[in-house]
């Protein structure tokens, strides 16, 4: 069905009603906005071990998932408020809304050990670089980095979210476009490429199924377009600035991911990388060829402050959801909805603190401390895929429902898109479970054991116990901000 289809009236009532209350902006702002959620250093030691290859391991997502993920999201935004919760449980069901916000909510449980591992062994770099392969150190910091975010936001405190355009600019693009550049005089030198730069490795070399795996980390590079979409409504002309806000914001984060995981395959041979600290062995590497080793601690400082700006922006956010959610529909019992006297969900961040911990002590005991990074990103992953599943279902099932429903975007082809990234998160959700050929931590059972026990149970065991053992006594009326319930 187009927009064409859709009864003048309610369109053009829909079009008044928009004009009066919404603040517009341009679709290169919003291509800027996405490309700052989205972008980052962290994933370019993973893709640098493919080499040439990472260009193809890259593009691929984006194709069929990022692109299909942000034309499908884009339409639920413009036609349903509440977001994932509200759209799959229009979709599908209640039961299946409280899932994807679960699955929401889940990931950050494992994301935010892989991202401080990320922290930890690039702050490594500004004491004792020797740090970076140390369990015991990045366990440390892990926790004390984690139990400080929660103490921060515990407090209410303001602002915090405005860090995180500051960090796309501290931590991505300067140290990104330094490494480019450098890599590049670096190749001028006459230095040989740690990584063969010919056509014939411009796809990943066959080895069975586990040489393919590491793309299954690309899917969460590229993931949050829903987020993202809820601006759609503020675009003057959705239909076609939305694909070209989103085309623009493709070809940068491409180039974000794609350029600095080149300059490190340049500059750091592939049995060397380590997945945590790849970024910065890359910058020490080439700071010394230059006799500039004295940045390298500078660059480590920089890229610290733009993970950290980016934990404290997001570490309420998910929880915050989930608990509005509940307090509905009383799907977590009285003690995880409390607020303290900020208005914070301070029982939930607790909670999720202690399993945070728990987890960072599997640095400490897994002794590749790559391997463990490697780990908890794939659980991350695997968790965030199980509710862009849903999402797909919910946008098919929600245009052969309400085809008359107002949407200020239609996303062409919808069938066909939904078709593509339910089968390509599919696929990379069912790969995740196979071991890396990379992957040097042990057998392959202890590795299908960890992935699938975390994956599993954290993403569909726990929320089904919830849902299962609900009781109408832990519906709660909407929370006031600031009062303690």
């Amino acid at each position: 069905m187009s927009a064409a289809d859709v009864p003048a009236e309610e369109t053009l009532t829909a079009a008044r009603a928009r004009t009066a209350t919404t603040q517009w902006i341009s679709w290169i702002a919003l291509a800027l906005m996405t490309t700052s959620s989205v972008a980052s250093l962290r994933a370019a030691p993973t893709m640098a071990v493919y080499g040439l290859a990472c260009i193809f391991l890259y593009l691929l997502p984006a194709l069929v998932f990022l692109l299909p993920t942000s034309l499908v999201s884009a339409e639920l935004a413009s036609g349903w408020e509440g977001g994932v919760y509200n759209w799959v449980s229009e979709g599908i069901s209640k039961p299946m809304g409280f899932l994807a916000v679960w699955c929401q909510f889940a990931m950050t449980i494992f994301y935010y050990p892989s991202l401080l591992g990320f922290v930890a062994s690039t702050l490594a770099y500004v004491f004792n670089p020797a740090l970076a392969s140390s369990g015991v150190w990045t366990a440390a910091v892990i926790i004390v980095v984690y139990w400080s975010g929660v103490w921060i936001s515990a407090r209410g405190t303001k602002g915090v979210a405005g860090l995180a355009s500051g960090g796309l600019i501290i931590g991505t693009l300067v140290p990104g476009t330094v490494l480019v550049l450098l890599g590049v005089v670096f190749l001028g030198q006459g230095n040989t490429s740690a990584a063969p730069m010919d056509s014939s490795h411009l796809l990943p070399a066959w080895a069975g199924l586990s040489s393919l795996v590491l793309i299954v980390n690309n899917f969460l590079s590229y993931s949050g377009m829903e987020m993202n979409a809820v601006h759609v409504s503020a675009l003057k002309n959705p239909a076609k600035e939305f694909p070209r806000s989103m085309f623009l914001a493709m070809g940068l984060v491409l180039a974000i991911f794609i350029l600095p995981a080149l300059a490190i395959s340049w500059i750091v041979p592939t049995e060397e990388l380590s997945l945590t600290a790849g970024v910065m062995q890359a910058f020490d590497a080439v700071f010394a060829d230059f006799g500039w080793q004295w940045l390298t601690p500078i660059v480590g400082v920089m890229l610290v402050t733009a993970s950290l700006a980016g934990m404290l922006t997001w570490l309420a956010g998910p929880s915050k959801g989930l608990l509005l959610i509940s307090r509905q529909e009383g799907y977590l019992p009285p003690f995880l909805q409390r607020l303290n006297k900020n208005g914070v969900q301070q029982n939930i961040l607790v909670v999720q603190g202690v399993i945070t911990t728990v987890i960072g002590l599997a640095y400490a005991l897994i002794p590749d401390v790559s391997s463990a990074y490697w780990i908890f990103s794939v659980i991350t992953t695997q968790v965030y895929l199980m509710m862009y599943l849903l999402l797909f279902v919910a946008a098919v099932q929600l245009r052969r429902k309400q085809p008359d429903h107002a949407r200020g975007y239609r996303a062409p082809m919808l069938l066909g898109l939904c078709g593509v990234g339910f089968a390509a998160s599919l696929a990379a959700l069912l790969v995740g479970f196979v071991p890396p050929s990379q992957f040097a931590a042990g057998s392959s059972g202890v590795y299908l054991l960890i992935v699938g026990g975390g994956a599993l149970g954290l993403g569909l065991v726990v929320p089904f116990l919830f849902y299962r053992f609900r009781k109408p006594s832990w519906k709660q009326p909407e929370p006031v901000e600031g009062v303690t319930s």
